[in-house]
Protein backbone atom coordinates (compact mmCIF):
# COMPACT_ATOMS: atom_id res chain seq x y z
CA UNK A 1 0.00 0.00 0.00
CA UNK A 2 1.25 3.29 -1.31
CA UNK A 3 1.64 6.60 0.87
CA UNK A 4 -0.27 8.29 -0.95
CA UNK A 5 -3.25 5.70 -0.85
CA UNK A 6 -3.03 5.70 3.28
CA UNK A 7 -3.06 9.29 3.46
CA UNK A 8 -6.64 9.32 1.09
CA UNK A 9 -7.96 6.63 4.01
CA UNK A 10 -6.92 8.42 6.53
CA UNK A 11 -8.63 12.00 5.21
CA UNK A 12 -11.44 9.80 4.05
CA UNK A 13 -12.17 8.23 7.46
CA UNK A 14 -12.10 11.65 9.25
CA UNK A 15 -14.34 13.35 6.97
CA UNK A 16 -17.17 10.18 7.83
CA UNK A 17 -16.45 10.41 11.04
CA UNK A 18 -17.64 14.35 11.18
CA UNK A 19 -20.72 13.61 8.65
CA UNK A 20 -23.10 13.64 11.44
CA UNK A 21 -21.84 17.04 12.87
CA UNK A 22 -21.91 18.24 9.66
CA UNK A 23 -25.28 17.74 8.78
CA UNK A 24 -26.28 18.62 12.59
CA UNK A 25 -24.96 21.74 11.86
CA UNK A 26 -27.12 22.75 8.46
CA UNK A 27 -29.95 24.51 9.89
CA UNK A 28 -27.80 26.66 12.24
CA UNK A 29 -25.43 27.22 8.71
CA UNK A 30 -28.40 28.24 6.61
CA UNK A 31 -29.68 30.51 9.52
CA UNK A 32 -26.18 32.66 9.35
CA UNK A 33 -26.23 31.85 5.33
CA UNK A 34 -22.67 30.45 5.91
CA UNK A 35 -21.11 27.59 6.97
CA UNK A 36 -20.39 27.10 10.38
CA UNK A 37 -16.77 27.74 11.39
CA UNK A 38 -17.12 24.12 13.19
CA UNK A 39 -17.23 22.69 9.99
CA UNK A 40 -14.36 24.39 8.71
CA UNK A 41 -12.29 23.56 11.43
CA UNK A 42 -13.25 19.94 11.32
CA UNK A 43 -12.18 19.64 7.02
CA UNK A 44 -8.71 21.08 8.43
CA UNK A 45 -8.24 19.10 10.79
CA UNK A 46 -9.34 16.10 8.47
CA UNK A 47 -6.24 17.17 6.22
CA UNK A 48 -9.32 18.09 3.33
CA UNK A 49 -7.34 21.32 2.76
CA UNK A 50 -4.36 19.65 1.84
CA UNK A 51 -5.93 17.00 -0.70
CA UNK A 52 -4.86 19.26 -3.94
CA UNK A 53 -1.56 21.15 -2.97
CA UNK A 54 1.70 20.04 -4.15
CA UNK A 55 3.83 17.58 -1.96
CA UNK A 56 6.78 19.81 -1.99
CA UNK A 57 4.57 21.84 -0.16
CA UNK A 58 3.47 20.14 2.35
CA UNK A 59 0.17 18.95 1.03
CA UNK A 60 -1.05 15.32 0.00
CA UNK A 61 -1.23 15.72 -3.59
CA UNK A 62 -4.33 13.31 -3.52
CA UNK A 63 -5.35 11.48 -7.41
CA UNK A 64 -8.73 12.81 -8.41
CA UNK A 65 -10.53 9.58 -7.86
CA UNK A 66 -10.21 10.06 -3.84
CA UNK A 67 -10.54 13.63 -3.77
CA UNK A 68 -13.46 13.04 -5.67
CA UNK A 69 -14.43 9.97 -2.66
CA UNK A 70 -13.59 12.50 0.18
CA UNK A 71 -16.06 15.28 -1.35
CA UNK A 72 -18.48 12.97 -1.96
CA UNK A 73 -18.51 12.29 1.73
CA UNK A 74 -18.67 15.81 3.10
CA UNK A 75 -21.44 16.72 0.88
CA UNK A 76 -23.62 13.94 2.73
CA UNK A 77 -22.87 15.47 5.91
CA UNK A 78 -23.66 19.05 4.59
CA UNK A 79 -24.23 20.30 1.01
CA UNK A 80 -23.37 23.87 1.21
CA UNK A 81 -20.12 22.69 3.33
CA UNK A 82 -19.48 20.14 0.37
CA UNK A 83 -19.93 23.21 -2.36
CA UNK A 84 -17.71 25.16 -0.79
CA UNK A 85 -14.84 22.07 -0.24
CA UNK A 86 -15.58 21.41 -3.45
CA UNK A 87 -14.75 25.67 -4.76
CA UNK A 88 -11.82 25.52 -2.40
CA UNK A 89 -9.81 22.35 -3.03
CA UNK A 90 -10.65 22.69 -7.09
CA UNK A 91 -9.44 26.08 -7.04
CA UNK A 92 -6.48 25.05 -4.95
CA UNK A 93 -5.21 22.17 -7.88
CA UNK A 94 -5.79 25.08 -10.59
CA UNK A 95 -3.31 27.32 -8.60
CA UNK A 96 -0.58 24.21 -9.36
CA UNK A 97 -0.88 25.54 -12.98
CA UNK A 98 1.00 28.55 -12.36
CA UNK A 99 4.03 29.81 -12.24
CA UNK A 100 6.36 28.17 -9.26
CA UNK A 101 6.80 31.27 -7.91
CA UNK A 102 3.01 31.95 -7.47
CA UNK A 103 2.88 28.42 -6.15
CA UNK A 104 5.44 29.32 -3.41
CA UNK A 105 3.58 32.16 -2.14
CA UNK A 106 0.00 30.41 -2.16
CA UNK A 107 0.52 27.32 -0.79
CA UNK A 108 3.10 28.11 1.78
CA UNK A 109 0.98 26.81 4.69
CA UNK A 110 0.61 23.52 2.54
CA UNK A 111 -3.48 23.68 3.45
CA UNK A 112 -4.97 26.67 1.64
CA UNK A 113 -8.32 27.71 0.64
CA UNK A 114 -8.92 29.23 -2.26
CA UNK A 115 -12.57 30.50 -3.89
CA UNK A 116 -12.83 31.57 -7.49
CA UNK A 117 -15.27 34.28 -10.16
CA UNK A 118 -14.76 32.45 -13.49
CA UNK A 119 -16.91 35.30 -14.87
CA UNK A 120 -15.27 37.41 -16.85
CA UNK A 121 -16.93 40.56 -15.18
CA UNK A 122 -13.96 42.93 -14.31
CA UNK A 123 -10.90 44.55 -16.27
CA UNK A 124 -7.26 44.18 -15.84
CA UNK A 125 -4.54 46.32 -17.37
CA UNK A 126 -1.16 46.13 -17.69
CA UNK A 127 1.22 48.03 -14.88
CA UNK A 128 4.97 48.24 -14.26
CA UNK A 129 5.47 43.99 -12.71
CA UNK A 130 2.28 43.10 -13.32
CA UNK A 131 -1.41 44.26 -13.74
CA UNK A 132 -4.09 46.51 -12.18
CA UNK A 133 -7.51 44.94 -11.38
CA UNK A 134 -10.93 46.45 -11.36
CA UNK A 135 -14.34 44.43 -11.10
CA UNK A 136 -16.73 42.81 -9.30
CA UNK A 137 -17.68 38.53 -9.31
CA UNK A 138 -20.85 37.52 -8.14
CA UNK A 139 -21.39 33.86 -7.03
CA UNK A 140 -18.40 33.71 -5.69
CA UNK A 141 -18.36 30.31 -3.17
CA UNK A 142 -16.59 29.64 -0.02
CA UNK A 143 -15.45 33.42 -0.46
CA UNK A 144 -15.84 34.32 3.23
CA UNK A 145 -13.80 31.01 4.34
CA UNK A 146 -10.79 31.54 1.89
CA UNK A 147 -7.16 33.07 1.51
CA UNK A 148 -7.30 33.24 -1.98
CA UNK A 149 -9.18 34.23 -4.75
CA UNK A 150 -9.04 33.06 -8.07
CA UNK A 151 -10.75 35.60 -10.96
CA UNK A 152 -11.69 35.84 -14.44
CA UNK A 153 -11.11 39.28 -16.14
CA UNK A 154 -10.86 41.03 -19.60
CA UNK A 155 -7.10 41.91 -20.17
CA UNK A 156 -7.10 45.19 -22.29
CA UNK A 157 -3.67 45.42 -23.62
CA UNK A 158 -2.35 49.04 -25.06
CA UNK A 159 -3.26 48.02 -29.11
CA UNK A 160 -6.71 47.27 -28.16
CA UNK A 161 -7.02 43.92 -27.72
CA UNK A 162 -8.87 41.95 -25.16
CA UNK A 163 -7.91 38.50 -23.80
CA UNK A 164 -9.63 36.62 -20.99
CA UNK A 165 -6.96 35.56 -17.89
CA UNK A 166 -7.42 34.53 -14.37
CA UNK A 167 -5.86 36.40 -11.25
CA UNK A 168 -5.31 35.19 -7.68
CA UNK A 169 -5.55 37.25 -4.91
CA UNK A 170 -5.67 37.59 -1.42
CA UNK A 171 -8.94 37.43 -0.72
CA UNK A 172 -7.49 40.44 1.91
CA UNK A 173 -7.09 42.38 -0.64
CA UNK A 174 -10.99 42.54 -1.73
CA UNK A 175 -13.96 43.11 -0.40
CA UNK A 176 -16.97 41.20 0.49
CA UNK A 177 -20.88 42.28 -0.20
CA UNK A 178 -23.69 41.10 2.28
CA UNK A 179 -25.72 39.87 -0.63
CA UNK A 180 -26.43 36.51 -0.52
CA UNK A 181 -30.37 35.97 0.16
CA UNK A 182 -31.45 32.85 -1.44
CA UNK A 183 -34.00 29.82 -0.95
CA UNK A 184 -31.05 27.16 -2.23
CA UNK A 185 -27.37 26.40 -1.05
CA UNK A 186 -28.02 29.22 1.63
CA UNK A 187 -24.52 28.38 3.27
CA UNK A 188 -22.35 28.61 0.84
CA UNK A 189 -22.40 32.05 1.37
CA UNK A 190 -21.78 32.68 -2.72
CA UNK A 191 -21.42 36.73 -2.12
CA UNK A 192 -20.22 39.42 -4.61
CA UNK A 193 -16.08 39.93 -4.44
CA UNK A 194 -15.35 43.25 -5.59
CA UNK A 195 -11.25 44.44 -6.28
CA UNK A 196 -10.87 48.11 -6.38
CA UNK A 197 -7.55 49.03 -8.27
CA UNK A 198 -5.72 46.21 -6.89
CA UNK A 199 -2.04 45.33 -8.24
CA UNK A 200 -1.84 41.48 -9.21
CA UNK A 201 1.80 40.66 -9.82
CA UNK A 202 2.86 39.08 -13.44
CA UNK A 203 3.28 35.56 -11.87
CA UNK A 204 0.32 35.09 -10.43
CA UNK A 205 -1.70 36.29 -13.93
CA UNK A 206 -2.40 33.29 -16.35
CA UNK A 207 -4.32 33.57 -19.74
CA UNK A 208 -7.51 31.66 -20.07
CA UNK A 209 -6.18 29.23 -22.67
CA UNK A 210 -3.21 28.69 -20.83
CA UNK A 211 -5.26 27.93 -17.79
CA UNK A 212 -7.52 25.34 -19.85
CA UNK A 213 -4.92 23.30 -21.56
CA UNK A 214 -2.17 23.82 -18.29
CA UNK A 215 0.57 25.70 -20.14
CA UNK A 216 1.26 28.55 -18.18
CA UNK A 217 5.18 27.65 -17.75
CA UNK A 218 7.74 28.89 -15.40
CA UNK A 219 6.14 25.80 -13.01
CA UNK A 220 8.43 22.62 -12.38
CA UNK A 221 5.37 20.09 -12.17
CA UNK A 222 4.88 19.61 -15.60
CA UNK A 223 4.41 16.75 -17.98
CA UNK A 224 3.56 12.83 -16.39
CA UNK A 225 2.81 14.01 -12.99
CA UNK A 226 -0.25 12.28 -12.33
CA UNK A 227 -2.02 15.54 -11.60
CA UNK A 228 -2.15 17.58 -14.92
CA UNK A 229 -5.97 17.10 -15.97
CA UNK A 230 -7.72 18.52 -18.09
CA UNK A 231 -8.89 22.12 -16.16
CA UNK A 232 -12.91 21.89 -17.43
CA UNK A 233 -12.94 18.12 -16.56
CA UNK A 234 -11.28 18.66 -13.32
CA UNK A 235 -13.75 21.15 -12.06
CA UNK A 236 -16.75 18.87 -13.81
CA UNK A 237 -15.94 15.71 -11.68
CA UNK A 238 -15.34 17.59 -8.45
CA UNK A 239 -18.51 19.44 -8.56
CA UNK A 240 -20.31 16.11 -9.37
CA UNK A 241 -19.08 15.02 -5.85
CA UNK A 242 -21.39 17.01 -4.59
CA UNK A 243 -24.55 16.47 -5.96
CA UNK A 244 -24.04 12.48 -5.28
CA UNK A 245 -23.33 13.63 -2.00
CA UNK A 246 -26.38 15.45 -1.25
CA UNK A 247 -28.72 12.69 -3.23
CA UNK A 248 -27.12 9.77 -1.35
CA UNK A 249 -27.53 12.04 1.95
CA UNK A 250 -31.41 12.99 1.28
CA UNK A 251 -31.66 9.20 0.34
CA UNK A 252 -30.76 8.24 3.67
CA UNK A 253 -32.57 11.09 5.84
CA UNK A 254 -35.71 9.65 4.30
CA UNK A 255 -35.76 6.04 4.66
CA UNK A 256 -34.85 6.87 8.65
CA UNK A 257 -37.36 8.80 9.02
CA UNK A 258 -39.46 5.97 7.69
CA UNK A 259 -39.19 4.28 10.82
CA UNK A 260 -42.69 3.92 12.17
CA UNK A 261 -44.56 6.53 10.42
CA UNK A 262 -47.93 6.03 9.08
CA UNK A 263 -49.81 8.07 6.23
CA UNK A 264 -52.21 10.89 7.35
CA UNK A 265 -55.69 10.58 6.31
CA UNK A 266 -55.64 7.31 5.25
CA UNK A 267 -55.26 3.59 6.92
CA UNK A 268 -51.84 3.00 6.26
CA UNK A 269 -49.92 2.69 9.57
CA UNK A 270 -46.34 2.00 8.26
CA UNK A 271 -45.59 3.98 4.59
CA UNK A 272 -43.16 1.32 4.09
CA UNK A 273 -45.85 -1.28 3.14
CA UNK A 274 -47.25 1.34 0.46
CA UNK A 275 -46.09 -0.05 -3.25
CA UNK A 276 -45.99 3.90 -3.93
CA UNK A 277 -43.06 4.65 -1.42
CA UNK A 278 -41.49 0.90 -2.33
CA UNK A 279 -41.34 1.96 -5.76
CA UNK A 280 -39.93 5.59 -5.33
CA UNK A 281 -37.40 4.30 -2.95
CA UNK A 282 -36.82 2.05 -5.32
CA UNK A 283 -36.11 4.30 -7.99
CA UNK A 284 -34.10 6.71 -6.31
CA UNK A 285 -31.40 4.24 -5.13
CA UNK A 286 -31.04 2.73 -8.71
CA UNK A 287 -30.92 6.32 -10.01
CA UNK A 288 -27.93 7.08 -7.50
CA UNK A 289 -26.26 4.13 -7.99
CA UNK A 290 -26.30 4.76 -11.78
CA UNK A 291 -25.13 7.68 -11.41
CA UNK A 292 -22.04 6.52 -9.06
CA UNK A 293 -21.70 4.03 -12.27
CA UNK A 294 -20.86 7.27 -14.57
CA UNK A 295 -18.25 8.20 -13.04
CA UNK A 296 -16.37 5.05 -13.08
CA UNK A 297 -16.46 5.84 -16.49
CA UNK A 298 -14.61 9.22 -16.99
CA UNK A 299 -12.13 8.82 -13.67
CA UNK A 300 -10.07 6.31 -14.98
CA UNK A 301 -9.52 7.87 -18.26
CA UNK A 302 -9.02 11.25 -16.72
CA UNK A 303 -6.43 9.53 -14.12
CA UNK A 304 -4.64 7.62 -17.51
CA UNK A 305 -4.47 10.67 -19.40
CA UNK A 306 -2.46 12.67 -16.24
CA UNK A 307 -0.10 9.64 -15.82
CA UNK A 308 0.40 9.55 -19.49
CA UNK A 309 1.78 13.16 -19.09
CA UNK A 310 -1.37 13.97 -21.91
CA UNK A 311 -4.50 16.23 -22.12
CA UNK A 312 -7.67 14.41 -22.57
CA UNK A 313 -8.75 14.19 -26.03
CA UNK A 314 -12.03 16.51 -27.11
CA UNK A 315 -14.47 13.52 -27.37
CA UNK A 316 -12.87 12.39 -23.67
CA UNK A 317 -13.70 16.28 -22.40
CA UNK A 318 -17.60 16.51 -23.71
CA UNK A 319 -17.96 12.96 -22.98
CA UNK A 320 -17.29 14.25 -19.29
CA UNK A 321 -19.48 16.95 -19.22
CA UNK A 322 -22.48 14.95 -20.82
CA UNK A 323 -21.82 12.00 -18.54
CA UNK A 324 -21.85 14.22 -15.64
CA UNK A 325 -24.64 16.03 -16.91
CA UNK A 326 -26.35 12.63 -16.61
CA UNK A 327 -25.43 11.97 -13.51
CA UNK A 328 -26.63 15.33 -12.07
CA UNK A 329 -29.54 14.80 -13.91
CA UNK A 330 -30.41 11.34 -12.48
CA UNK A 331 -29.41 12.41 -8.96
CA UNK A 332 -32.34 15.47 -8.85
CA UNK A 333 -34.89 13.09 -10.47
CA UNK A 334 -33.83 10.37 -7.32
CA UNK A 335 -34.65 12.97 -4.54
CA UNK A 336 -37.93 14.59 -6.68
CA UNK A 337 -39.12 10.93 -6.30
CA UNK A 338 -38.41 10.59 -2.30
CA UNK A 339 -39.82 14.01 -2.34
CA UNK A 340 -43.32 13.35 -4.38
CA UNK A 341 -43.90 10.66 -0.67
CA UNK A 342 -42.39 12.55 1.70
CA UNK A 343 -44.99 14.19 3.63
CA UNK A 344 -45.68 17.53 4.95
CA UNK A 345 -42.97 16.97 7.82
CA UNK A 346 -40.38 17.27 5.27
CA UNK A 347 -40.68 20.60 5.20
CA UNK A 348 -39.91 21.56 8.66
CA UNK A 349 -36.51 23.18 8.37
CA UNK A 350 -35.31 21.29 11.27
CA UNK A 351 -35.38 18.47 8.46
CA UNK A 352 -32.14 17.75 6.73
CA UNK A 353 -34.35 16.33 3.80
CA UNK A 354 -35.68 19.33 2.87
CA UNK A 355 -32.00 21.41 2.65
CA UNK A 356 -30.73 18.27 0.68
CA UNK A 357 -33.38 18.87 -1.51
CA UNK A 358 -33.59 22.43 -2.08
CA UNK A 359 -29.48 22.52 -2.27
CA UNK A 360 -29.77 19.87 -4.72
CA UNK A 361 -32.32 21.48 -6.86
CA UNK A 362 -30.57 25.17 -6.62
CA UNK A 363 -27.18 23.61 -7.46
CA UNK A 364 -28.66 21.71 -10.90
CA UNK A 365 -29.32 25.52 -12.34
CA UNK A 366 -25.42 26.17 -11.96
CA UNK A 367 -23.90 27.67 -15.57
CA UNK A 368 -21.63 25.09 -16.04
CA UNK A 369 -23.15 21.96 -14.08
CA UNK A 370 -26.85 22.40 -15.19
CA UNK A 371 -27.11 18.76 -16.84
CA UNK A 372 -28.93 20.49 -20.52
CA UNK A 373 -25.67 22.19 -20.98
CA UNK A 374 -23.29 19.45 -20.84
CA UNK A 375 -25.33 17.41 -22.69
CA UNK A 376 -25.63 19.48 -25.32
CA UNK A 377 -21.39 20.09 -25.73
CA UNK A 378 -21.52 16.21 -25.78
CA UNK A 379 -24.40 15.50 -28.50
CA UNK A 380 -22.49 18.03 -30.65
CA UNK A 381 -19.34 16.00 -30.73
CA UNK A 382 -21.11 12.68 -30.50
CA UNK A 383 -22.66 13.93 -34.25
CA UNK A 384 -19.20 15.10 -35.74
CA UNK A 385 -19.97 18.90 -35.04
CA UNK A 386 -17.47 21.47 -33.45
CA UNK A 387 -18.37 21.73 -29.77
CA UNK A 388 -18.94 25.36 -29.79
CA UNK A 389 -17.74 26.14 -26.21
CA UNK A 390 -14.55 26.61 -24.34
CA UNK A 391 -15.52 25.14 -21.27
CA UNK A 392 -14.01 21.38 -22.08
Amino acid sequence: MTETTNEAENVLKAVRDIVPKLRENGLESEDQRWILQENIDLLEEAGVFRMAVPQRFGGLDLPLADQYEVLTEISRGCGSTGWAAVAWVSSAWMASLYPDKAQEEIFEGGSVRISGGFTPTAKMVPAPGGYVLNGSWRFNSGCRGAHWDLLAAELEHPDGTVEEVFAIVPMSELTIADDWHVSAAAATGSSTTTATDVFVPEHRVATSEEAVLGTTGRRSNTGATGRNYGLISFVVVESVAAYIGMAKAAYEVFVEQLNGRGIAYSNWTDQREHPLTQLQVATAANKIAAAEALTTNFLPVLQQRADDGEQPSWEEKAAVRGQAGIAIQLVKEAVEALHSVSGGSALARKSPFQRFYRDLEGLSRHGLMAPNMGLEVHGRVLLGLDPDSLFL
